[in-house]
């Protein structure tokens, strides 16, 4: 892993990763309440060169294709995604679409524990 660096990487090095858990309610929790479990998430992603597409639909030629959703293990499936490695990438910022609620909920269970 390398050291962080004080210096700012060039926009063009920036990835964006957008991304939104579904979930059902279904699991019984208490007698009163239900939670929730995600059944898929959905990732929208692009960089400086794909900033100018009017049509969101075509593929990147740095990142490849720009959605993915992903069904199976959904919060294992997004962390492998996200930290993926990606070598012209001088950062990644990952942005939850509720990141203030459940958003990072599934997400912080499953890195912390």
């Amino acid at each position: 892993m390398s050291p962080l660096s004080d210096r700012v990487p060039r926009r063009d090095r920036v990835l964006y990763e957008f991304y939104d858990f579904e979930t059902t309610q279904n699991t019984k929790c208490t007698d009163t309440s239900f939670g929730h479990v995600p059944n898929l998430v959905c990732v929208q992603q692009f960089c400086a060169t794909y900033e100018d597409e009017a049509d969101v639909d075509v593929d990147s030629r740095r990142i490849g294709k720009t959605k993915h959703s992903f069904w199976t293990v959904p919060v294992w499936d997004l962390l492998s995604y996200a930290f993926k490695s990606r070598p012209w990438a001088g950062r990644i910022v990952v942005i939850a679409q509720n990141a203030k609620a459940i958003g990072l909920l599934f997400l912080m269970n499953n890195l912390v524990g």
